[in-house]
């Protein structure tokens, strides 16, 4: 259901997602996905190109809108049992001694490691990514800040190759600095949408991981006041970013599509329209609305 519904948002491919909940709960998501990747390849939805487990390795103190009783310590053997499952998963580098786990698995698996919901400093931060973090989990939201005094993760991820992700719903992320950041991170940024299970559905109350949530607008938040994600459409992620900067449609294109593509190694098939790629195509109207989506050479979604 969820992968049918994406294609009205021109998702081709996609990483089904979880977060900090019981470990059984989490290894029975990833068990699921393994199972129906190889089938979504024909299904009448989106294709599961993998996972991202976004968690349960994280900062109690950045944990957003996560349980803070399923926080663990980074663990390379779980990371391996899956990893032909996991395409990226969301970790704070703070929280692995020496950086053990992290060594572990950039050694033994191909499983991009992102910092992400982290209290680590700057130098922790830009340490992590010489022994094999690769990548940044929304980018502001849930980490330590930029402030001239205490650089934090923000900095070290701009100021290293790391790939980053931007929430592009113009709440969690303000416009303005969508142009900084192409400037400083170019091919290396990655539009996401921190779509919630609320996507598509009316404003109202639901659940996350066990917790209730309020969906007013394009935020949910939890009862306290936490925002907790959003409902945004990659679509009109993408037509946001081109109406509130010069930047051409192209290039915006380029964030949702090639570069986090490249991002987790699928940047040989996936991405852009090319000879011998993937015929995944979509076609829009003028506002960006999506028409048709084509996976595979396939329409699977006509508005």
């Amino acid at each position: 259901t969820i992968s049918k519904g994406l294609l009205a948002n021109g998702v081709t491919g996609y990483l089904p997602t979880t977060m900090t909940v019981d470990m059984k709960v989490i290894r029975k998501a990833l068990e699921v996905c393994r199972d129906l990747k190889e089938e979504s390849k024909d299904w009448d939805g989106s294709v599961i190109l993998g996972c991202h487990a976004e968690g349960p390795f994280i900062s109690e103190s950045k944990k957003g809108a996560q349980d803070p009783k399923y926080i663990l310590k980074p663990d390379a053997k779980f990371v391996k049992e899956y990893a032909d499952i996991i395409s990226i998963i969301s970790l704070a580098p703070e929280e692995d001694e020496n950086f053990e786990a992290i060594k572990e698995i950039r050694r033994d698996t191909d499983v991009i490691m992102s910092i992400g919901h982290t209290s680590a400093d700057y130098d922790t931060a830009m340490k992590s990514t010489e022994i094999g973090m690769r990548h940044v989990t929304h980018l502001f939201n849930a980490m330590t800040p930029l402030a001239h005094r205490a650089p934090g993760v923000v900095t070290a991820a701009m100021n290293s190759d790391v790939s980053c992700e931007l929430i592009v719903d113009a709440f969690h992320v303000n416009p303005v600095l969508y142009d900084m950041l192409f400037k400083l991170k170019g091919r290396k940024l990655c539009f996401i949408t921190d779509c919630l299970p609320a996507g598509g559905l009316p404003e109202g109350e639901y659940t996350l991981g066990g917790s209730k949530i309020i969906y007013r607008g394009i935020v949910c938040r939890l009862e306290v006041g936490t925002v907790a994600g959003s409902v945004l459409h990659l679509n009109k992620g993408v037509w946001n970013v081109y109406t509130t900067t010069d930047l051409p449609l192209w290039y915006c294109v380029n964030c949702a599509s090639l570069n986090p593509a490249n991002a987790i190694g699928m940047g040989a098939t996936k991405g852009s329209l090319d000879i011998g790629k993937d015929a995944d195509i979509i076609i829009t109207d003028n506002e960006f609305n999506v028409e048709k989506t084509i996976i595979g050479g396939t329409v699977r979604y006509e508005a």
